[in-house]
């Protein structure tokens, strides 16, 4: 992780979330956490990413997402240039 963002506080906050166990225990931490709007913003994401990852044009995602071009560009420069945080989770996704 770049040393800029790693720290006790966010350890702590990757460790709690590690430690949920149900999708429900996810909806309940996530929705006193996060506004609906960030939540709604992270998601959208990582949809954009899966979309993306599967080879999808920037018009299709736009329609699935509503997404803008300038979100979708970003994650797509994630996807490229990232820590590939993004393929360890599809990975392991695509084995559920």
């Amino acid at each position: 992780m770049t040393s800029k963002l790693k720290d006790d506080n966010l350890d702590y906050l990757f460790e709690a979330i590690l430690c949920l166990e149900t999708v429900d225990e996810c909806y309940k931490f996530f929705e006193d956490l996060c506004t609906v709007l960030e939540l709604k913003s992270i998601s959208q994401r990582l949809q954009v990413a899966k979309m993306l990852n599967e080879r999808h044009v920037y018009s299709d995602i736009v329609n699935a997402t509503s997404a803008s071009t300038a979100t979708i560009s970003r994650v797509n420069r994630t996807l490229n240039y990232g820590s590939d945080g993004y393929e360890i989770v599809f990975e392991r996704l695509k084995d559920k």
